[in-house]
């Protein structure tokens, strides 16, 4: 018996991660999002899903501002995206990218960045996710995306 054979399958993870309200199993199971060292919770009033993206040098661009690299930035909200989806949509497959255009508001500063995820328009197939990144508040964004989602 293989090590992979003991590793549960993507559904599996994905639907205890639904039933036990825990996104953080999915993040440990994709290797890019652990990589980033993304961490969620849900906000007390709303119960709206967060994501977070921890202040860290490895995640730096400019080392002369210090800045986060946009790439970085945008990485993790195409996995925020991503994310929400499995732990909202009735879906098991991880969503496959199909668009992603993201406009950058100001430089993210070398502290906890967030993110928030709402579904503007589903289809039977495409889901169109728009997502929102900020770090101290809310209302001033680093970053705001659009994505297009492909959905079994």
């Amino acid at each position: 018996m293989t090590q992979t054979d003991l590793k549960p399958s993507i559904d599996t993870i994905v639907s205890r991660a639904r039933a036990e309200k825990a996104p953080g199993d999915i993040i440990a199971a994709l290797p890019y999002a652990s990589l980033l060292g993304m961490t969620a919770t849900y906000e007390a009033d709303t119960d709206k899903l967060l994501l977070c993206l921890p202040g860290s040098k490895s995640n730096i661009g400019n080392p002369t501002l210090p800045a986060l690299h946009g790439g970085a930035i945008g990485g993790f909200m195409e996995i925020s995206a991503g994310i929400h989806l499995l732990m909202t949509m009735d879906t098991l497959e991880v969503p496959r990218v199909v668009d992603f255009s993201i406009d950058f508001v100001r430089a993210g500063r070398l502290e906890d960045t967030w993110a928030s995820c709402d579904v503007v328009r589903q289809g039977r197939k495409l889901v169109n996710v728009a997502i929102q990144a900020w770090q101290q508040d809310r209302e001033s964004p680093i970053a705001t995306a659009r994505a297009h989602f492909l959905i079994d």
